[in-house]
């Protein structure tokens, strides 16, 4: 009797199963709609980020502009429907506000939270007026994310060489200065005194090679000092004649209980600075610069590109001066004008009264080249 009941339910677990999937499978049945009861929604998307770029470090007004939005929410991939590049004129500001424009209904499909990037490519010479210096890249909160300059004028381009005398490297003639323009500068911003301590180090040649008929102390001082340290100079003794050995260097013996009184060794460290200096047209500025390696008495080749602005140009600057240009050469950059002004006015004065070093010649120019906005 009990196996007979047990062969009756083992069909029974077999078809239960189906019968569960089964009973989940309806016609109509599927993926969820996106908007409840078909209904389609339109509306504005949103963008994070956003950048203006013409890929130049100056935007002339010929040149095309590249906007790049990021971050895109358009609620899904395929909601997206349109982005209007909306443009408006606020003084002298040509104001870009994007629009992401979104449709979203049953037939989207499920992507949420897509964020794509993209780029536009706008010219900005058509229709643009004189007045317009800047270019600016708004969302939809009103808050700025890029802004560039919008310039009008050329890039003149030159290649020439500049002698730079050995007298540069002499600190008590400094400031100095080559001739002309263009022209190198450099000044003694400061000189920090300094101390060093030392004593001396008792020294025994333990092979002898040569029997000179006289020898000199031969004290042989660290090529580095540490401000921390007391450096322990060997006393040595060599012939004096340069053409006899004394001692074999590997035969020197030290003897560190034999040690002299500690001694100051004073010396002063000179704080200098380099300048490229170039008297410019008004309201230009360097674009670009480029030199050999500096050596002195010897030339160095620089390449120069300078944005001469047009006579309708309204902007001016940055440089260091509206007619007169300063480039650092241990900062690597363009030296900029303050709002009191006093660092770049006291540098133009120094490089004014600098004196010119002697033997100074000013190379003409190798080529030149320059390319006109259209």
């Amino acid at each position: 009797m009990k196996r007979k009941s047990r062969t009756l339910l083992i069909p029974f677990f077999l078809i239960f199963p189906l019968v569960f999937f089964a009973s989940c499978a309806q016609d109509g049945d599927g993926p969820l709609d996106v908007m409840p009861n078909g209904e389609s929604v339109e509306g504005d998307g949103y963008f994070l980020g956003a950048t203006l770029d013409s890929g130049r470090t100056i935007h002339l007004i010929s040149d095309t502009l590249y906007i790049t939005l990021s971050q895109i929410w358009s609620f899904s991939n395929c909601s997206l429907t349109s982005i209007d590049l909306d443009y408006t004129f606020e003084d002298s500001v040509l104001v870009f506000s994007p629009k992401v424009k979104i449709k979203v209904s049953t037939d989207d499909c499920p992507a949420p939270m897509f964020r794509p990037d993209s780029t536009f490519k706008r010219l900005t010479d058509g229709g643009i007026s004189s007045n317009i210096t800047k270019i600016v890249v708004k969302n939809d909160v009103d808050s700025l994310l890029d802004s560039i300059m919008l310039r009008r004028g050329k890039f003149a381009r030159d290649t020439f060489r500049i002698f730079v005398d050995s007298a540069f490297d002499e600190m008590s003639s400094l400031p100095l200065r080559t001739k002309n323009s263009p022209s190198i500068l450099r000044v003694l911003d400061s000189i920090t005194p300094q101390k060093f301590l030392w004593r001396t180090l008792r020294t025994k040649c333990s092979m002898r090679v040569d029997m000179c008929d006289s020898v000199v102390a031969d004290t042989i001082y660290p090529t580095n000092w540490n401000l921390n340290d007391t450096a322990l100079v060997p006393i040595r003794y060599a012939c004096a004649s340069a053409d006899s050995v004394y001692c074999l260097e590997s035969k020197w013996e030290y003897d560190s209980t034999a040690l002299g009184k500690v001694k100051e060794r004073l010396d002063t460290v000179w704080h200098t600075s380099l300048y490229y200096i170039e008297k410019i047209p008004s309201c230009a500025m360097l674009n670009s610069i480029n030199y050999t390696g500096f050596t002195l008495g010897g030339t160095v080749t620089f390449v120069r590109e300078l944005f001469v602005p047009d006579e309708s140009e309204r902007s001016c600057g940055p440089s260091t001066k509206k007619d007169w240009v300063a480039f650092s050469f241990s900062k690597n950059s363009v030296v900029l004008a303050s709002e009191d002004g006093a660092p770049v006015d006291s540098l133009y004065k120094i490089w004014k009264s600098a004196d010119v070093a002697r033997d100074t010649i000013y190379a003409d120019s190798l080529s030149a080249d320059s390319t006109e906005s259209k």
